[in-house]
């Protein structure tokens, strides 16, 4: 399917009045694909058209010489604006939603190893955020019940062991560990998409979980830390942060 989108040219006036093109560059465009995105005209997700134009010199509205490829661009069907194919990096609102989510309830999920599930208060901090995040439907049963998978599975985490405490034992001093790089891989695609206090923001519910019981306890520390890493976050950054949410505790 091919469409004039944009003509470059010195027009003059036929006997009847009418404008014709004597010379110029017209752009014909091509479409290659489609999808949905996040339009910034628009401000929303919308349908896009993926396209390829190629240049060519007119003489009297007739296209004779190619003058190269031009290049590709993303369309939006709703306002028709052209955006660079980078558009397709930002994530649309559904998308980024879903990011969201996962990540806060990753997140949840690695406190309540770390730091262990008998306090009630503890429980009922990670529920509200991963709730807020997005889980409307989440409770303390399923928490509780992914902490258990989580322990049995060693195969996805390898090494996990119970310690004295009842707290899950990752060995988190290693960012090289399992439970790290879950934390990395749903935290890092999402943080280039938030703006600094939206970082914070993810980071200070991860320590309102974790002090809900009371102090940080080392595991729990080593936790954010990496969240912090992952969130692109100074580590004098991650340990404000942390400090702050540390006095805010009842």
């Amino acid at each position: 399917m091919r469409s004039v989108m944009e003509v470059h040219a010195m027009y003059a006036r036929d006997p009847r009045g009418r404008s014709l093109c004597v010379i110029g560059v017209r752009t014909s465009w091509r479409t290659v694909g489609d999808g949905e995105f996040f339009c910034t005209e628009c401000g929303g997700d919308r349908n896009y058209r993926r396209r390829t134009g190629r240049r060519r010199f007119i003489v009297l509205g007739l296209p004779l010489v190619p003058r190269g490829w031009v290049t590709p661009v993303v369309e939006c069907a709703a306002c028709h604006s052209h955006f660079g194919t980078e558009a397709l990096d930002h994530p649309t609102t559904t998308r980024f939603s879903a990011m969201l989510r996962e990540a806060v309830h990753t997140m949840a999920l690695a406190i309540l190893a770390a730091g262990g599930t008998e306090a009630r208060p503890v429980r009922q901090a990670a529920v509200g955020a991963v709730r807020a995040a997005g889980y409307a439907d989440c409770d303390e049963d399923q928490l509780l019940n992914l902490i258990a998978a989580l322990a049995a599975d060693t195969g996805r985490l390898p090494g996990a062991r119970h310690g004295d405490d009842g707290a899950l034992d990752f060995g988190l001093g290693d960012p090289s560990t399992a439970l790290a790089i879950e934390l990395h891989e749903a935290l890092e695609p999402l943080a280039p998409h938030l703006a600094p206090a939206g970082r914070e923001s993810i980071l200070l519910q991860g320590a309102r979980i974790a002090v809900a019981d009371g102090a940080y306890c080392p595991a729990e520390r080593a936790v954010l830390e990496t969240v912090g890493r992952a969130l692109s976050l100074c580590p004098d950054d991650t340990a404000r942060l942390l400090l702050a949410a540390s006095h805010a505790s009842p």
